[in-house]
């Protein structure tokens, strides 16, 4: 078995030459389409990325002591349009970004046993037809899907329909015909699973009910005061009309999630929770976002990006890709691929990384081009909420950039990734330690920190501008030196690439295994030394290991 690669003498193999500042965008050519399949997708805590709007920052009187790390931080959605001014996202090779809810949280907060907790996270939904304050505006939102898709980059949601927040002094809880507050999960079952709540005082929707049910008071009250409560019923009745759906609790949610996607063209949503709710549930919400976004294509037509269809992403917890378009509940297997997503998070890639090159992206390229052909996975190494990343002391950040960012599927480069944001905070317990605020500090001042930033934006620019590196076939050329191709097509499209990994520095023979002409042009991006094809071959002489060869 090939060993892990990047011992401590690579790592200073690696080292560029040049800060990350000098750092450009390279964008792909016009014709290169966006696929979803190999997309490079940047995950964000909206409350921790970058406080763009400082005078936001305080809200409903949320002004308790908190537990380290439970409360808001300041960050906003006006933060992340400062770094898509800046071009953060594109020097990194990113053409999709996935942040945490945005809706109105609750306005207390809650003791979780570890001091008192605000909905920072935006899980915790009080109303889902507003945007909580703390993250921003709908003129906010809007101005971030229209700068996003100038730059060819895509917006993805995250949804909740599972749950409502927890019950407060001044959070009541939601009628009982709209949701449960007990029991709690034993997960041992399907029903074990769904006709439960998560934890305690979390309701539970009741997302299996087609009963017809009327909005809560406190809900209505609210509007009235907002002055907004007969547009609100009157979208309403126009939805339930043309649905003909029943005013069951989840068709509620699904109207006022999918309302987004109508009103500001987002690209997709990756939806929270979702082997707690019966299935069907997901394949209506499907239709119904594919709905608005047509809707909001017809109504935009020169914002239309492309043709591509509205994107759905499934957080099944503990679903590996070696479980195909199954999720086993024990006593029942569902398949979400057939029932509203287009791809599911991979809780599997983190043990998978532990493993040689060939086998990951052998295993990833047999899977995805057979038995999940049409659709993919999500693969990340570290998120909000998995207490086992893969590399949680932050010490081979430019290992997990190579696997992550050069295996089959979609990449979820989780914020602070390509910075090694550390993930062990002094004081933070729980999940609260995953969830510091991004360091910007040190991108800006520490060498070793804009060293890793550069290899992720070698790497996921290489990524993002060749659909053949995420959504391609993958194929072996030799194993010393390790070399291998990509290949995608898609209509009149072709793509074709050929990388080199744990290579000597200095002079280097590539062999290009067939997949480039004698007398063709090829550029390695990685070093940006130009070569061309003689006997099957290139030579390039760089001090780096790694090698990405691309068309000139």
């Amino acid at each position: 078995m090939r060993k892990l690669l990047f011992l401590p003498l690579t790592f200073m193999l690696m080292i560029p030459a040049f800060s990350t500042a000098q750092m450009k965008n390279h964008k792909p050519t016009k014709n290169t389409p966006f696929v979803w399949e190999g997309a490079n997708l940047y995950f964000l805590l909206t409350d921790r990325f970058y406080n763009g709007d400082t005078s936001n920052d305080v809200n409903f009187e949320r002004n308790k002591p908190t537990g380290k790390l439970r409360g808001f931080e300041g960050g906003d959605i006006k933060g992340i349009i400062k770094k898509l001014d800046d071009g953060y996202f594109e020097k990194l090779g990113i053409n999709a970004i996935w942040f945490t809810p945005i809706v109105e949280q609750i306005h207390d907060g809650v003791d979780e046993g570890t001091g008192m907790s605000y909905g920072f996270h935006g899980y915790w939904a009080r109303d889902w037809t507003k945007l909580d304050p703390n993250f921003g505006t709908e003129k906010d939102l809007a101005e971030l899907v229209k700068k996003a898709h100038k730059k060819g980059i895509r917006i993805v949601l995250d949804g909740v329909i599972n749950h409502t927040g927890p019950v407060t002094t001044i959070d009541t809880v939601w009628p009982e015909e709209w949701v449960r507050t007990g029991p709690q999960c034993d997960y041992k079952t399907f029903n074990g699973t769904t006709a439960c709540t998560l934890v305690a005082n979390l309701p539970d929707v009741k997302t299996e009910s087609n009963a017809n049910v009327e909005i809560p008071q406190f809900l209505a009250e609210k509007w009235k005061i907002e002055g907004r409560y007969e547009q609100e019923m009157k979208e309403l009745d126009d939805f339930f009309k043309r649905t003909g759906y029943p005013r069951a609790p989840k068709y509620y949610i699904i109207k006022w999630l999918s309302d987004y996607v109508n009103d500001f063209g987002i690209d997709g949503y990756r939806a929270d929770t979702v082997k707690h709710t019966n299935e069907d549930v997901w394949a209506d919400f499907k239709t119904q976002c594919q709905y608005a976004f047509d809707n909001w294509k017809k109504n935009n037509p020169k914002k239309v990006l492309d043709d591509n269809k509205f994107y759905t992403i499934a957080e099944v917890y503990n679903y590996g890709i070696s479980g195909g378009q199954d999720f086993d509940f024990g006593d029942k297997k569902v398949n979400y691929f057939k029932n509203g997503f287009d791809n599911m998070i991979n809780f599997e890639f983190k043990w998978d990384a532990k493993k040689d090159y060939e086998f990951m992206f052998a295993k990833y390229s047999g899977k995805l081009n057979n038995e999940l052909k049409g659709f993919s996975v999500l693969n990340y190494l570290s998120s909000h909420d998995d207490g086992g990343p893969f590399d949680a002391k932050r010490e081979k950040s430019f290992e997990s950039g190579t696997k992550l960012l050069l295996t089959p599927g979609i990449s979820q480069v989780y914020y602070g990734d390509e910075s090694a944001r550390s993930l062990v905070v002094p004081g933070a317990v729980g999940d609260a330690t995953l969830r510091s605020f991004m360091n910007w500090e040190d991108i800006k001042s520490d060498s070793k920190t804009k060293e890793t930033l550069l290899h992720w934006q070698k790497l996921g620019q290489f990524r993002r501008n060749h659909p053949a590196v995420g959504a391609g076939v993958h194929q072996k050329i030799s194993d010393t030196p390790y070399v291998f191709t990509r290949s995608f097509s898609k209509d009149d499209f072709k793509d074709n690439v050929v990388i080199g990994l744990d290579l000597p520095t200095g002079k280097k023979e590539i062999t290009v295994g067939g997949m480039f002409a004698d007398g063709t042009k090829l550029k390695d991006f990685y070093s940006g030394k130009k070569v061309t094809v003689v006997d099957g071959k290139v030579t390039i002489d760089s001090e780096f290991t790694i090698v990405l060869l691309e068309k000139k």
